[in-house]
């Protein structure tokens, strides 16, 4: 038997799956929809495992610890994102609106909220701003692209990319207040 959504998410769907659908238009443009996959991609996981191998080299200091820091993070974050993503079973835009809103990149299931690739990239801006802030500036158009390409490739809804950066925001600021 599958789970079935709060009636929340179907109400939520009815009202944004249109903005889904304007996002789309905009998938025309190849080189934006190139854009678009491949800050999706970057969001999977290369740009964060990339972000956490480096810090021993951008913090000789205290590099390997922000390290360990943000490994944990990420693990537990993702624990935590596929707990709820498989509780509250909201389908993807492009499921539940069949001909309406096409899917422009690959989905690894079938389920939509949290959004994990915003919960990681607000997350790793959070962190990153507080330990690296010359870098910030340098994460925050990528952290934008992600957020913005999981609508516009009909894999998730707003509302999905608004949880998932709040999640993201509540675990980098766990995180700092235990790491000290």
């Amino acid at each position: 038997m599958r789970a079935l959504p709060p009636a929340v998410f179907e109400r939520l769907d009815l009202i944004e799956w249109q903005l889904c659908r304007r996002l789309a238009r905009y998938n025309l443009y190849r080189p934006w929809l190139a854009t678009l996959r491949l800050a999706s991609g970057l969001g999977d996981w290369p740009a964060w495992v990339v972000l956490i191998a480096a810090q021993p080299l951008l913090q000789p200091e205290r590099g390997w610890a922000l390290m360990l820091q943000y490994a944990v993070t990420a693990l537990l974050a993702i624990g935590v994102y596929r707990l709820l993503k498989t509780r509250l079973c909201r389908e993807r835009p492009f499921i539940t609106f069949v001909g309406n809103v096409s899917r422009e990149a690959p989905a690894r299931d079938r389920y939509s909220f949290p959004s994990g690739h915003t919960m990681h990239a607000v997350m790793f801006l959070m962190l990153t701003a507080s330990h690296l802030p010359w870098l910030a500036p340098w994460l925050l158009p990528l952290v934008v692209l992600i957020a913005l390409s999981r609508v516009a490739l009909g894999l998730h809804y707003a509302s999905d990319v608004l949880a998932g950066g709040l999640l993201g925001l509540g675990f980098a600021g766990v995180s700092l207040w235990l790491a000290g």
